[in-house]
């Protein structure tokens, strides 16, 4: 961690408590935990979905190339399984594992460690995150570098061949069953999973907010980010609106709004698909990775949101509900 996030936590800290105990006052975490599924589905879109399907299970692949094996681990995992709170954690580049199958991707163990192979710090944030609120968390165990659960399948980015001017080896020319592989038996299984959770709780007429958590590199083609955080989101922005406003009260704090990352159909998969096109309330929220690498900023980040989110929701349900 380097001087300004050592600071940072310093300040996070000292002041944590304190900031709990305020958010607690402002608000009763467990009425919002109990509020009836009527009032919940108010906060849904009105607006017409997007149409872009999620999978409903693994896509046939030609061949009999296999990129699991019975002692790999599996694509997901699942975290809070019975949580009752409204919010539905995710997690697409919460893992750096590699089949095995696939020899490392021919990078050595420090490239694959890198934020290059996935969000530094967030499974540590959201698993906090998941037993402060009682919330369910699914997150992706696998390396991004092996499939980008967060990118349309087919696209450059979705296996890339380079991150951030490293050459990945083991992406090179790939056919196309192998690719095909990587998204029935990873990307496939993981949003699949997703997509059961949001039809189990509308089934059950209990509500689900989408919470899509992602960390990003301090540093980007040698330029400092400022950002401590940033929320992302497009179309239906009330619980962002909401979520800044709550963030951007610490002054100490500098937020991005749609920074250092925004949504688009080409470059995301997991708002889209699941927020926007099933017409749930949603977020997307990034923490520098400076932040969060140890396990004290991991808690203490956690922990503001698990006071803040609770809030925002609670403004969205007091708009909508007039």
């Amino acid at each position: 961690m380097n001087a300004q996030g050592e600071d940072h936590g310093r300040r996070l800290g000292a002041g944590i408590g304190n900031f709990i105990a305020g958010a607690n006052e402002h608000k009763d975490l467990g009425a919002v935990r109990a509020w009836p599924a009527d009032r919940l589905w108010c906060l849904e879109r009105e607006a017409g979905p997007r149409v872009r399907p999620a999978p409903e299970g693994p896509r046939e692949v030609s061949g009999t190339f296999s990129v699991l094996a019975a002692d790999d681990a599996p694509p997901f995992s699942v975290h809070n399984a019975d949580g009752r709170f409204p919010f539905l954690i995710v997690a697409d580049h919460a893992g750096n594992a590699v089949p095995g199958a696939l020899d490392g991707l021919g990078l050595g163990r420090a490239d694959r460690e890198r934020h290059i192979a996935w969000d530094i710090g967030i499974a540590g944030v959201c698993r906090s995150l998941s037993d402060l609120l009682g919330a369910t968390l699914i997150q992706q165990n696998y390396s991004r570098l092996v499939i980008d659960c967060n990118r349309p399948p087919g696209t450059p980015q979705s296996i890339p061949e380079e991150s951030d001017g490293t050459r990945v080896p083991g992406n090179q020319g790939l056919e196309p069953s192998a690719r095909r592989a990587r998204e029935a038996q990873i990307f496939d299984p993981y949003h699949a999973r997703i997509a059961a959770e949001i039809d189990r709780r509308m089934n059950a007429g209990r509500p689900a907010v989408l919470i899509a958590m992602h960390s990003f590199t301090p540093v980007w083609d040698g330029a400092q980010r400022p950002w401590h955080a940033g929320v992302l989101h497009r179309g239906d922005s009330r619980l962002a609106n909401a979520l800044l406003g709550l963030l951007r009260q610490d002054g100490a704090l500098t937020v991005g709004d749609n920074a250092p990352y925004d949504i688009g159909d080409a470059t995301d998969w997991t708002i889209p698909v699941h927020g926007e096109s099933r017409g749930i309330l949603h977020v997307g929220i990034e923490i520098r990775q400076d932040l969060i690498q140890h396990e004290e900023g991991q808690a203490m980040w956690a922990a503001r949101f698990g006071a803040l989110l609770p809030l925002a929701l609670s403004e969205c349900g007091a708009a909508a509900t007039g």
